[in-house]
């Protein structure tokens, strides 16, 4: 008993078995038979496609691969323990190499909108894989042209942070395709990822420095990340336009929060809702940027522990920034996106007010901790907000837009905090400044609204769609 894959029917009708092969026929495209004979390329290309479209492929194994990636790229998130050793090695100040990373999560957040625009002409495969060897390329450099400024500036700054862009855009752009029934917990995952990337790279990046300096440092983690980056990336796929999982529908909560259509780039630009949505990430990712770039050096005059301990405490505080992703991804499933940028804006209010007072190890960690985790909070739930008002076709553009959020944050963040401790020696006028500034943004997410065709309620957890998870 066979079953033929017809031009007529476009390739679509197959037989779900696994014993089952694939075998040539004489009046139709391919034949699905039980004897095992000999398949050809196309037969096989069929084959992948039908089983794509079912999603026993490559759903679960793109999410590890996104993930791994995405924990490759993350390792930026480790510049503060570069900031002291370059400071000493070449006697520029704070400001001077704060300004690299600065200018890596600019060129980020701008090169992931083109990132956006690419994957979705070219697919996210390729741009992955650019992104990766791009940036493993800048950070290698850095260690041949980093003795000077401006190419600290143009090795690790920008084409790093270009390479950044590119790759970090790809598994939120992918994974929202391959799981519309866990979309806010996926991208939380994914970016997950992004967060915990310190927690592997600053010891390491630590005893790097310590034992060859800290040029031939960014030799050795440019090679390792290109080659995790490109790996990964190489799994990145979208799956067949309308895929869902099987017997998946929408929860009523679901679908109130959902748009009815996929918004265009231009059309989303042309709501409030789209700006709104990048003030939020703007300002949330503002006040936690201010703590990592910043981490090692204010752990030391903070809670007075050495350079080698400061690098662990950095280590710990990844945690909350990976897990805060995920946390929150999954918290805003339930409550809305809505309600938890609320709840995250309000925490942060009373954690920047308190924190310059604190100098204990165990007090510092825990709250910057908690900071990290709302910071990560941030982008494990921004790329479900976007989804959810203006549909997954488009994420990709439309979401790419909006991290260019981040990188003006990456410029206001760091250099604000920067600057008023290089006047005042303290950190306290930034971080109260960072706290009025979150409390007067609280109206944000208070005002929002999703464009007029969708209808969202502000925080009613669905207690039957919670259990059902």
């Amino acid at each position: 008993m066979s079953t033929c894959i017809t031009s007529e029917n476009n390739g679509k009708s197959y037989v779900p078995s696994p014993s089952i092969c694939l075998g040539p026929s004489t009046n139709c495209l391919v034949q699905i038979s039980r004897d095992c004979s000999p398949i050809s390329k196309g037969a096989r290309l069929i084959r992948g496609r039908a089983l794509k479209e079912r999603g026993l492929v490559n759903r679960w194994i793109i999410a590890a691969a996104g993930v791994l990636l995405q924990v490759a790229l993350g390792a930026v998130y480790a510049w503060s323990v570069f900031v002291t050793p370059l400071m000493k090695q070449f006697g520029w100040s704070r400001q001077q190499v704060t300004l690299t990373f600065t200018i890596a999560i600019l060129a980020l957040g701008f090169s992931a909108f083109f990132a956006g625009l690419w994957l979705n002409k070219s697919g996210p495969r390729i741009v992955a894989m650019t992104g990766g060897l791009l940036y493993g390329l800048g950070v290698f450099l850095a260690s041949i042209a980093g003795h000077s400024l401006p190419g600290l500036y143009l090795t690790y700054g920008l084409i790093g942070g270009i390479g950044l862009g590119f790759s970090y855009i790809v598994p939120v752009a992918v994974l929202v395709k391959w799981f519309p029934d866990r979309r806010g917990l996926i991208t939380g995952v994914a970016v997950g990822g992004f967060g915990a990337g310190a927690l592997l790279t600053a010891p390491i990046a630590t005893r790097l420095i310590g034992s060859v300096g800290v040029l031939p440092t960014f030799a050795y983690l440019g090679i390792a990340y290109m080659i995790v980056s490109v790996f990964a990336g190489f799994f990145m796929q979208n799956p067949q336009p309308g895929w869902k999982p099987e017997g998946y529908t929408p929860s009523a909560t679901q679908a109130a929060q959902r748009s009815k259509r996929d918004y265009s780039l231009g059309e989303a630009l042309r709501t409030w809702q789209w700006w709104v949505l990048w003030g939020l990430l703007f300002l949330n990712t503002s006040a936690g940027i201010s703590i990592i770039s910043q981490e090692s050096p204010m752990f030391q005059q903070l809670a007075g522990v050495t350079a080698l301990a400061a690098a662990s405490m950095v280590g710990i505080v990844a945690i909350g920034n990976a897990a805060g992703r995920v946390f929150w991804a999954w918290v805003s499933d339930l409550l809305t996106r809505r309600t938890t940028f609320i709840v995250m804006y309000a925490l942060q209010v009373v954690l920047f007010w308190i924190f310059p007072s604190l100098h204990s190890v165990a007090l510092v960690t825990t709250v910057s901790f908690v900071i990290l985790m709302c910071y990560g909070g941030g982008f494990g739930t921004m790329p479900a907000f976007a989804a959810d008002y203006f549909g997954s076709k488009n994420v990709g553009p439309i979401y790419g837009l909006m991290l260019t959020a981040w990188g003006f944050a990456s410029a206001f963040g760091p250099i604000l905090v920067a600057h008023m401790r290089q006047i005042s020696g303290q950190y306290s006028g930034a971080f109260h400044l960072i706290a009025f500034v979150l409390l007067a943004s609280l109206v944000l997410p208070l005002i929002v609204r999703p464009p007029k065709d969708v209808q969202v309620p502000l925080a009613e957890p669905n207690t039957k769609a919670a259990t059902a998870r």
